[in-house]
Parts: structure tokens; sequence; C-alpha cells
């Protein structure tokens, strides 16, 4: 695993929005009209740049996989995170759907604990690639860097078919959401 530069963001930017096409939260965020790819690429662009500035990116030693780690605490609120925001509003979400993402985005983080954690917001491989234990790898590397920091271990999946993957590598759902649709709140401690 080697840390992304700035300079891998396309990559990254390319691998997740490929991994993620299908999936119910990117798409419950995501304005959905004929420029959804478009903006698939917008949310992703986005949450490296917020990893960038709040936490860490990492690839796998092969350039396959990708894993954006997010550290709550550290967000603050600067001229390049608002201009980002309302980037993210215009150009991905869409203003008429602002209001319903902030309040699924509200029902989550109410659930997340009040001590430092790592966040997975993102960990994906492109899916020619997928099945050939590369995500694991990837994961398996992110919980002991998270375990030698002494923190533990948040993420959360919309797909179910992911839930088995996580429990595998010692997570437990904490929570789940039914609405709008059902999201699964992962921890590994």
């Amino acid at each position: 695993m080697v840390k992304a530069a700035y300079s891998d963001k396309q990559l990254v930017v390319d691998l997740l929005s490929e991994a993620f096409d299908t999936n119910n939260s990117v798409n419950f965020i995501v304005k959905q009209d004929k420029k959804r790819k478009e903006r698939v690429k917008h949310l992703m662009a986005y949450a490296f740049d917020m990893c960038q500035l709040f936490g860490e990116v990492y690839l796998s030693a092969d350039r396959k996989a990708c894993a954006l780690m997010f550290f709550p605490e550290k967000k603050r609120n600067t001229a390049k995170s608002l201009c980002l925001d309302i980037k993210l509003a215009f150009n991905c979400i869409g203003i008429s759907n602002i209001a319903k993402v902030l309040k699924r985005e509200g029902n989550i983080k109410k659930f997340y604990p009040k001590e430092h954690f790592s966040y997975l917001w993102f960990i994906g491989v492109r899916p020619s690639d997928q099945g050939k234990g590369l995500g694991e790898s990837l994961l398996k590397e992110l919980i002991q860097l998270s375990e030698s920091r002494g923190r533990p271990f948040y993420l959360e999946t919309s797909m179910k078919i992911n839930v088995n993957f996580y429990k595998k590598l010692g997570f437990e759902i904490y929570n789940e959401l039914k609405k709008p649709h059902h999201i699964f709140l992962l921890r590994k401690k």
C-alpha cells in the first residue's frame, strides 16, 4: 500500500467511479440525469480532495485498488473546503437534492462515536479486477494502520452483498438505517 499523491487524483477518480457506478448510496447522492456518470466523477473528485485535506488516500502497490480514509475530527471549514462543498452541490448533487442528502448524512453521523476514529469513505477496485483479493488485501493493511494508531474503524455500505466481506474481516453491524435506502453501519474496534 502506498499513499496517493495529488498527481494520482485522476486514477483514483476513474477507479472509484467505475467501482461505485451501481452503488445505492452514490446514486442517491448523485443527481440522476444524462450527466450521471460525470456527476459520479465529481463526487469521487470531491472525496479525494477532502481526504487529501482531512484524511489520507491510499493505492494498492499495483495501483488497481484505492481507499479514501477520512478523519472527522480534522475537518475544518476553510475557504478551500467550502469551495469544494459548493462545487459538489452544483456539479453532483443538484440544488433540489441538497436537503435530502444532508438529512441522510446527518442520520448516519449521529451514530458515530465521540472518540477519534478512522472512517473509510470509499474503497474500490475496478470491476474487471474485482474478486482477486485486491480490495481485501488493501483493507487488511488499512485495518492494521488504524489499529496501530489506536483508532476504531468505521464505514457504511448500502450494498448488502458487501456486508459479508466486511464481517469476514472482523467488522460488526452496529446499526442499520432503512431510509432512504438500506444502509449498514459497520465498525471494527
